[in-house]
């Protein structure tokens, strides 16, 4: 357990009812009357706030964490420690793998204590508190601690903060981790011996350094070891096959006297997988996972003690370094960067801290975050926790060296209070299609310990909000909310400003936008809806990063790497303006990911003069970065002909045998149905192919202004579109001919 026993404390509790009404919401929207309720700081069951507090610093990788009574005791492979803010191999003080901190302030507290060895580096792998506190027990490599010789493993007086003069015995190699009862000390590491008799990778020794009978001998490196809260047994963890010559890949349960098999688990963990860290409550235990190559698994198991079957687990990949329980809730440490197969976001740049309740695996809306760091590079290594001065601290060490983006290495902690982080201020887009009114669209915003914000809408400078709403959001899914202002009158011009709170702290206003009251419907965008539109993004934006979905749904669009905004003239009359792509990395994915689409229609227009061609509209599996699965898609080659194509069986492509890079606007509208594919521009079929009515089935995003091209028919030099792009619509249905020239015919705004 690379840890101390408080990692225990607080998890009684169980939530299940809180979690599952997390899930119920997750991604939907809460509307309330002006005056109700505000969104709490935290969203519950997260007890710890995201604001990470000032804390001393690292010049190396902390492996190994234990707190008790307001003191964090934290090891690793360092040499020297530094204040808050200091840049590295400044204002440093020599700490030779070893460091301990108030958990109050984040300061040293001065004991000192030196692990070194004769030739090589020096690591403290493991640190574990005896139950009294009295005791501070060191795993890992290194063979002397303040001068004194010692083999691998060592005990510490945290009274006096002096090494334990009667605790030597000899490890024959790194002890990665370690529990301790009042009478045992459990210990996990490369070894295959212990006190000159054959212990392989599992041992246990007495409080007095004596080794006991106990056998769990294993055929790979041990790298957790956890006493279950009865002290009946031990949970093991690691890259073994066997324990004790049966089969048990990576977890194992054993008798804590004997070290007999309670429980195995072959085939529970693929064996491209290991388990990195352990953890309990008083009903659970639970699991870190790492693993490497291709069906790998590398997210959390949730194990229920009193049968040992499994609670759950996620299947985020990432892998987990580190995990601990408080208050009902298992954060973890870990590099997760795609967690949708359970629900959560898509793969993306990596995530390193993750909260989910014990009794469900869904992401909870806490996102603090460390970047990779140094060493392998993975980010946090582990986690502790202890309380002083009637708050509660979260620890975390590890190899990073930011935290929320600042310079921060090794070493952060969290509390629970104050909350002081603001949500992101609501992006804003105002819609006049409707005559008589004014519909005020905004992307809900982003906390990072809170996914439940009230929204206040202020029109034309006032004081008080005309209308107070909550949603709940992620970071991966922000979807759009709308009000509608009837109380305006035609030729009217007004305002709108919002603001998002977490019900301590509220954002700035977002920046004002204006609109002026339409008198009759604007004839194209009215069409566009009446046929069915399940998206349609009109890009009237005057800065954001969204846009804003016309339809009234959640498919509003996160726009990426800053396209232009408010290029004119835009496509069709009466229309205000469009946006403009770079053809290097710019693009607009839709906020809700889709299953497959057996019919639809893509709808929008372009205007460019590339000679580099790039994706215009299309489907793709990823949001942050260029799909590995696409299809449903419309590019130009780089002579300017446009091409549609769909995956059905292989690469079906349709292309137009005139060229539309010639600086005009164009319509361009895409259908696949029953009738196979049509490709139209400027409202007239242009190519089609009836054979193929199908297209590939996974789920993804719609995407505009570029995505992956690889291997497609006339591929462009260009993944990215280079152009302006206007009026994005798409439906769930194959439009038909009449509708599309009726949509173009409309571009003069009759």
């Amino acid at each position: 357990m690379n840890g101390s026993t408080g990692r225990r404390l607080g998890g009684s509790g169980r939530v299940r009812a809180a979690s599952a009404a997390l899930c119920l919401f997750a991604g939907a929207l809460t509307a309330t009357a002006a005056g109700a309720s505000p969104a709490a700081a935290l969203t519950p069951p997260v007890s710890i706030t995201a604001d990470d507090l000032t804390t001393w610093q690292t010049n190396g990788i902390v492996w190994s964490m234990a707190a008790t009574d307001g003191v964090v005791y934290a090891g690793g492979t360092f040499s020297t420690i530094r204040p808050p803010e200091a840049a590295a191999g400044t204002s440093e003080e020599p700490a030779v793998n070893f460091a301990a901190f108030d958990a109050a302030t984040g300061a040293p507290t001065g004991c000192s204590l030196s692990f070194t060895q004769s030739s090589g580096t020096a690591t403290v792998r493991a640190l574990a508190l005896s139950p009294d506190g009295g005791t501070l027990y060191a795993g890992g490599q290194f063979g002397a601690v303040n001068g004194v010789g010692v083999s691998n493993i060592a005990a510490v007086d945290t009274a006096t903060c002096t090494p334990r003069q009667d605790f030597k015995i000899s490890v024959s190699a790194t002890v990665r981790a370690l529990d301790v009862t009042a009478e045992t000390v459990y210990l996990a590491g490369d070894f295959n011996s212990v006190g000159g008799q054959t212990r392989n990778k599992f041992a246990a020794v007495t409080t007095g350094a004596d080794l006991l009978p106990w056998r769990a001998d294993a055929d790979e490196v041990a790298r957790a070891v956890q006493v279950t809260p009865d002290g009946r047994h031990v949970a093991l963890g690691g890259d073994f096959f066997t324990v004790n010559g049966t089969t048990s890949h990576a977890l194992a349960v054993v008798d804590a006297t004997t070290g007999a098999l309670v429980r195995s688990y072959p085939g529970f963990i693929p064996n491209t997988s290991t388990v990195q860290d352990l953890t309990t409550d008083a009903t659970g235990l639970y699991t870190a996972n790492e693993g490497t190559g291709g069906g790998v698994f590398d997210g959390r198991i949730a194990i229920d003690l009193d049968d040992y079957q499994q609670r759950w687990r996620d299947t985020c990949l990432g892998a987990t370094q580190a995990v601990l329980v408080h208050s009902g809730v298992l954060y973890s440490g870990s590099h997760a960067h795609d967690c949708a197969s359970m629900g959560g976001f898509a793969d993306q740049p990596r995530k390193h801290l993750l909260a989910q309740s014990v009794d469900d695996p869904t992401l909870l809306p806490w996102f603090p975050d460390t970047n990779d760091g140094i060493g392998e590079p993975v980010g946090p290594r582990v986690m502790a926790q202890t309380d002083k001065g009637g708050h509660h601290y979260l620890w975390v060490g590890g190899e990073f060296t930011t935290v929320n983006g600042a310079g921060q290495q090794g070493l952060t902690r969290f509390a629970d209070g104050p909350d002081t982080g603001s949500p992101w201020v609501p992006n804003v887009s105002l819609s006049t299609v409707t005559p008589g009114r004014i519909d005020v669209n905004w992307q809900t915003s982003f906390d990072t310990d809170d996914g439940e914000l009230t929204y206040r809408i202020y029109k034309d400078g006032a004081s008080t909000p005309v209308h107070t709403v909550t949603g709940y959001s992620l970071f991966w899914d922000r979807p759009q909310q709308t009000w509608t202002d009837t109380d305006v009158a035609v030729g009217e011009t007004h305002s709108y400003r919002i603001t998002a709170s977490d019900g301590t702290n509220t954002s700035a206003k977002s920046p004002p936008q204006s609109a002026t009251v339409a008198a009759s419907t604007q004839g194209y965008p009215a069409r566009v809806l009446s046929d069915g539109a399940s998206l349609y993004w009109r890009y009237d934006e005057g800065t954001s990063t969204f846009a804003a979905d016309t339809t009234g749904g959640l498919n509003n669009g996160f726009l990426r790497n800053a396209p232009a905004y408010q290029q004119t003239p835009a496509a069709i009359a009466g229309d205000s303006t469009a946006i403009g792509f770079d053809g290097a990395s710019e693009y607009a994915y839709s906020n809700k990911r889709h299953p497959q689409p057996i019919r639809f229609s893509v709808e929008t227009w372009i205007k460019t003069t590339t000679t580099r061609g790039g994706k215009i509209i299309g489907f793709g599996n990823l949001s942050m970065q260029n799909s590995t699965r696409f299809d449903k898609h419309v590019y130009m080659a780089n002579d300017g002909r446009l091409v549609f194509g769909v995956y059905s069986g292989g690469r079906r492509t349709v292309t137009t045998a005139g060229a539309f890079n010639d600086g005009n606007w164009h319509h361009v509208v895409a259908t696949q149905g029953t009738g196979g594919m049509r490709l139209y521009v400027d409202g007239q079929l242009r190519a089609s192919n009836l054979l193929y009515s199908g297209n590939e089935n996974y789920p993804g995003y719609w995407r505009v202004g570029g995505d992956n091209l690889t291997n497609w028919a006339n591929r462009p030099t260009s993944n990215f579109f280079a152009g302006q792009i206007d009026e994005t619509a798409v439906y769930p249905t194959a439009l038909s001919a009449s509708q599309v020239s009726a949509h173009y015919a409309l571009r003069t705004g009759e």
